[in-house]
């Protein structure tokens, strides 16, 4: 009588599986404290060379654009390095991503996304179509920019939506949802030629000057809000977040840049003559980069005293990265628009300040990175004002 063969354990197949799994546990645990403001680098690393190609006279330093087209590959691989890495986030920390949603302190990030998909994008127009060609670059940025305007209407409805129902004291980091849909509007005119002419043209050039309004007046609102905090003595900026003082330059420099992009634009798709519009670009541009210059000594001063007090690094130093970058793009349009030397000046020796400032971040974000630290959990916040000098990551 013949001996059936054992079964084989139903078991077996499950167990082997479970020894297959593409990333190992502690990989999945180091990806719990990774939150939206991660963009931020992404956003740091693509300004670098956006700015640098848009400089006076870029065209006539050998090697610059190259450079700066490496800027924007690398932004473009955090990019995607950071996209999936958030995807497994939210697959695997359910639970923290959802509280990172619901936290009026961590949510104004969810703005970083919508501004990293839009820089990435418009980068590819300015200077990564050296490498990938003009067809690939359109292509992309049509992709990451609806993306990235999309992400970022949203998140200026709804960040400041759970602001008001949750409350908290108000931070520079407010501004970040609602900076966002000026980066739209400061890059979407860069489609605009790209476009069939007559209704897409339009439909385009309108939305961005209307994306411009929102956030002009959105950030109008915000920004009283923010001195308020400063002046406080009840509830006093940890020395943390100074550095976030720097995103205020954000919406001052972008809607420099967007009206200076409206004025070169505007005559081929409004009934609006050339002069008329690079007079407005002028006359509002000149102020807002003026106010511009105040807020950065302002926010220079305060974090110098900050780091007197010991400020530490913490993933809030990008600040300095992104929006100096549009303050240098504002200072090249005004440039151009009006012949002046000292703006072109200007737009130079930001660059500069930009290019100190990223390369102070990245150093430290890759020895924190290779630590652990800067994905390590956040330390408690306690209530006593004394140690408010803990790092927020």
């Amino acid at each position: 009588m013949a001996t059936a063969a054992p079964a084989v354990p139903r078991t077996l197949p499950r167990t082997q599986s479970r020894t297959l799994r593409p990333l190992p546990l502690d990989t999945l645990r180091a990806l719990r404290h990774l939150g939206p403001n991660w963009y931020a680098p992404v956003m740091g690393t693509a300004i670098v060379g956006t700015a640098g190609a848009g400089l006076p006279g870029a065209d006539g330093v050998p090697g610059l654009r190259t450079v700066c087209t490496a800027f924007w590959a690398l932004s473009l691989a955090l990019l995607l390095v950071l996209l999936c890495a958030r995807a497994l986030h939210w697959i695997h920390h359910h639970d923290q991503a959802r509280a990172h949603l619901r936290d009026p302190a961590t949510a104004p990030f969810y703005g970083c996304l919508a501004m990293a998909l839009t820089a990435v994008g418009g980068g590819a127009l300015v200077v990564g179509r050296d490498w990938i060609g003009l067809p690939a670059a359109v292509a992309l940025d049509a992709v990451l920019f609806g993306a990235g305007t999309v992400v970022g209407l949203v998140a200026a409805v709804a960040v400041p939506y759970l602001l008001v129902v949750r409350g908290g004291a108000a931070s520079p980091v407010w501004l970040l949802p609602v900076v966002a849909p000026m980066v739209s509007a400061a890059l979407g005119p860069l489609l605009v030629p790209h476009l069939p002419p007559g209704q897409w043209r339009s439909t385009l050039f309108v939305a961005c000057l209307a994306m411009f309004g929102l956030s002009l007046l959105a950030t109008l609102v915000m920004l009283p809000l923010v001195l308020a905090r400063l002046v406080s003595t009840a509830s006093p900026l940890p020395l943390a977040l100074t550095p976030t003082l720097f995103l205020a330059l954000g919406p001052l420099g972008q809607s420099t840049t967007a009206a200076g992009h409206f004025a070169d634009l505007a005559p081929g798709v409004v009934p609006v003559p050339q002069a008329t519009a690079a007079a407005a670009a002028v006359l509002y541009g000149v102020p807002v980069m003026g106010f511009a210059l105040l807020w950065l000594a302002l926010a220079g001063a305060l974090v110098l005293r900050a780091r007197r007090r010991g400020m530490g690094f913490s993933m809030t130093w990008w600040a300095f990265t992104f929006p100096v970058g549009t303050c240098v793009t504002g200072a090249a349009s005004l440039g151009r628009h009006t012949g002046l030397a000292v703006l072109d000046v200007l737009a130079i020796a930001l660059y500069v300040l930009l290019v100190a400032a990223w390369s102070g971040a990245a150093a430290r974000t890759v020895r924190g990175l290779v630590s652990g630290e800067l994905l390590a959990g956040p330390r408690p916040a306690p209530g006593a004002p004394r140690p408010v000098t803990a790092r927020t990551r």
